[in-house]
C-alpha cells in the first residue's frame, strides 16, 4: 500500500539560506520528504523565488459585454523569446495588511482608470509551484467602459501600461489565436466564458 504525503510533517528542511535579497528573494532549501512509496528522498537542494502574493482582476462591463485589458512590457517574456509587450488583466502585489480585494480595486484605477463597482471571486491559484511561492488571487470586476483607455501606470514604478476595451468575444478570438498568453488573462477570460450569462444577469 502506498504512503500519502500531504503534511509539512512529511517534509524535513536540513537548511534555508537566502543567497539573493533584492528587488525579489531567493531562498536556497537543502531538504528532503517522503515517497509515496515509502521511505524518504535523499537529501535534494531547490533553490525557491519569492516575489509575494499577488490579486488579479479582468475588468467586465456586463451592459456592453466588454473586458478591460491592459499591456506592458514583460521582461520575463522577453527572456523567453516571446513578444515582450503581454496584454494582461489587471494585476498587484499585495502588500503586508492588505486584502486581496483591496488591490484590485487600487490597481484597476492606477492601471487602466476605471473604477470597480463589484467583485466576483474567480478562484486562488499557484502559477509555478516548481519554483515559485507566489499565489494569485483571481476576481473579475464589474466596471463601466465608457472612456476607459489611455496610457496609465506609477512612474516611480517605471510603469507604461497601455488600457483599452474589447467585445468579450474579441478578447476570446485572440485568446483561441494564441495571441494572449499572459496566465491571469487566460485563466479570468476563460472563467468569465463560462460565467458571463450568470453575470450578466447579476450585474445588470
Amino acid at each position: 500500500m502506498l504512503d500519502t504525503p500531504g503534511s509539512a510533517d512529511d517534509v524535513e528542511v536540513l537548511e534555508r539560506t537566502i543567497p539573493y535579497d533584492g528587488y525579489f528573494r531567493i531562498q536556497a532549501y537543502r531538504l528532503r520528504h517522503r515517497r509515496f512509496g515509502g521511505g524518504w528522498t535523499e537529501v535534494m537542494t531547490r533553490e525557491l523565488f519569492e516575489r509575494g502574493h499577488a490579486a488579479v482582476v479582468l475588468p467586465y462591463d456586463p451592459a456592453r459585454d466588454r473586458v478591460v485589458l491592459i499591456e506592458q512590457f514583460r521582461i520575463g517574456a522577453y527572456a523567453a523569446g516571446l513578444a515582450p509587450w503581454m496584454i494582461e488583466a489587471v494585476a498587484g502585489i499585495i502588500e503586508p495588511g492588505e486584502a486581496p480585494e483591496e488591490v484590485v480595486r487600487r490597481e484597476a484605477l492606477e492601471e487602466a482608470g476605471c473604477a470597480v463597482t463589484a467583485l466576483e471571486a474567480v478562484g486562488t491559484v499557484m502559477p509555478s509551484p516548481g519554483g515559485s511561492s507566489e499565489i494569485l488571487h483571481l476576481y473579475c470586476g464589474r466596471v463601466d467602459s465608457e472612456g476607459v483607455g489611455g496610457l496609465h501606470g506609477l512612474k516611480h514604478e517605471h510603469e507604461d501600461i497601455r488600457a483599452f476595451t474589447l467585445p468579450l468575444d474579441a478578447a476570446l478570438a485572440r485568446l483561441a489565436r494564441g495571441e494572449i498568453v499572459n496566465a491571469n488573462a487566460v485563466m479570468t477570460l476563460q472563467w468569465l466564458a463560462l460565467n458571463r450569462a450568470r453575470l450578466q444577469r447579476a450585474w445588470a
